[in-house]
């Protein structure tokens, strides 16, 4: 297999994985996690987003968190913005990363952000101006890539548009989201490879949510295409509120643990990953999609014959 030798996994729990928990998380015990996991070698973390209160009442401490996770030497902090205004609060609390999003259908940005893709997107050049003038690095992402909750699947040639809208803007870091788990290995692989060679000079990063069982399996396919970036969630939480049948991300464990048995790298202590995966449980207080806390790591096995059995041979 054509298969890379180290993997870059962003740590999207924080926020992402929170995000539609109904119970108000305490502001410490988001920064304790999100130190936990930068300990662990996560070297990428998306510790909130500095959207409207009212939409996502789960994310109105991002800046409070924003100032109290200690900055690990080796771990790089985003957030998500959808406007001017989440700019400035990522800026007055020291970020120097934002993530703008948008979706790739009309149907699914109307219920995301309240409104067209070409508002959402033409709101971007003055978050563009603003991040650059203060030294702010700014990536994007497009929701339902892979399949629209409302719409169904999304036509190469429309993905295509949106993301030379962005290049256009001079964004070199683009995350393409399985909202709600519609993706299959062979589309994902095609759509990766495709995105990969018209669009050389993007970093590309995957989104994938395990809805169905699926997102390793696109994991690997998109690996196959020269992807090596992805976004995870501990403990498999998460899920879009605006998109029907949106349950979590696939599991940074049993991504990690896939990972290591395939001898790619990750930089990422898999023992840790899993405490922070029983603690992020632990915090949101219910079951989870994790197979790795549900089964173990493989290594842990121990094959044991079964008493008063005879060996025979």
């Amino acid at each position: 297999m054509n298969l890379p030798k180290t993997v870059t996994i962003c740590e999207v729990g924080p926020r992402d994985g929170f995000q539609p928990e109904k119970s108000i998380i305490a502001t410490t015990a988001k920064a304790d996690i999100i130190n936990r996991v930068a300990a662990s070698g996560v070297p990428v973390i998306e510790i909130g987003a500095f959207v409207h209160p009212k939409a996502v009442p789960q994310m109105a401490d991002t800046d409070e968190v924003a100032r109290k996770v200690a900055k690990y030497p080796g771990a790089q902090y985003r957030a998500l913005v959808s406007n001017r205004k989440g700019v400035e609060r990522a800026i007055a609390c020291g970020m120097n990363w934002v993530k703008l999003t948008h979706s790739a259908s009309e149907s699914h940005n109307l219920s995301n952000f309240n409104q067209p893709i070409a508002s959402s997107v033409k709101g971007f050049e003055e978050c563009l101006e603003l991040a650059k003038t203060h030294g702010i690095t700014a990536s994007a992402a497009i929701s339902v890539a892979f399949g629209c909750p409302f719409e169904g699947k999304i036509p190469l040639a429309n993905l295509e548009v949106h993301i030379r809208r962005l290049t256009g803007y001079g964004i070199r870091e683009i995350s393409l989201s399985d909202t709600t788990g519609m993706g299959n290995p062979v589309q994902v692989y095609s759509i990766a490879s495709h995105m990969v060679q018209t669009f050389p000079e993007v970093k590309w990063i995957l989104h994938m949510h395990d809805t169905r069982g699926m997102a390793l399996p696109n994991i690997l396919a998109a690996m196959e295409a020269g992807i090596s970036s992805f976004d995870a969630s501990f403990a498999g939480l998460g899920g879009c509120p605006y998109a029907p049948g949106a349950s979590g991300n696939i599991a940074t464990e049993d991504l990690v643990h896939m990972l290591h048995e395939m001898g790619v790298n990750t930089g990422i202590d898999l023992d840790l990953a899993i405490e922070n995966a029983r603690l992020a449980k632990a915090i949101v207080g219910h079951e989870t999609d994790s197979r790795i806390l549900k089964a173990g790591k493989i290594a842990d096995l121990i094959l044991k014959k079964p008493c008063g059995q005879t060996k025979i041979g």
